[in-house]
């Protein structure tokens, strides 16, 4: 997929409670840098949360940054690679995440672009993706299996086993979520 010539903004709608998520798309010297924020109700709490995810060009996800609220709870949690699929969150060993490439913060789709870039799977190839994965209910990383095969030009059939979700979901031609089906669509660029 080509590369963004300069800065790109998304803004999705969530499908299955009120909530939006902003999101910009930068480019950088040595890579990219995926920020937002979202404002959503999760559990009858409302959640307000800042995101900022650095990849490098091959989009392997180097550090995130989640902090705000999700009700009366303050977060400010830092993950960082260290480098063979191994993290750190703030400071300390996640042992939990070895061998995960991608980052996903669950209250956006924006991260699914990672797997999506870095993979750039051809037409009926499949693979596997587990991510260190941001639960807002639990409020820390921890692993997300997950699965993509591309079906066609614009859409992945999308597996993640631990929330007995599968589904298609259709991107834009730079790997843009436009639907998760259930949970979030685009609304504008």
């Amino acid at each position: 997929m080509p590369l963004p010539p300069a800065s790109e903004a998304f803004l999705w709608r969530k499908l299955d409670q009120p909530g939006h998520d902003l999101c910009q798309f930068v480019p950088l010297t040595d890579g990219f840098c995926i920020s937002g924020t979202a404002a959503f109700l999760d559990a009858r709490r409302i959640c307000h949360l800042d995101y900022d995810v650095m990849v490098d060009r091959r989009f392997h996800t180097t550090s995130a940054s989640v902090r705000g609220v999700a009700g009366r709870r303050h977060i400010s949690l830092q993950l960082q690679s260290v480098g063979a699929g191994r993290w750190e969150l703030n400071g300390k060993r996640l042992a939990a995440a070895d061998g995960c490439m991608d980052v996903d913060l669950g209250f956006t789709p924006a991260t699914n672009l990672l797997p999506i870039r870095r993979l750039s799977l051809k037409t009926g190839q499949q693979a596997e993706a587990p991510a260190v994965y941001f639960s807002v209910s639990k409020m820390t990383f921890g692993v997300l299996a997950q699965t993509y095969r591309r079906l066609g030009r614009r859409e992945y059939a999308y597996e993640a086993p631990a929330f007995r979700y599968k589904n298609t979901l259709t991107v834009s031609a730079r790997g843009w979520v436009v639907l998760y089906p259930g949970l979030f669509e685009l609304v504008d660029t």
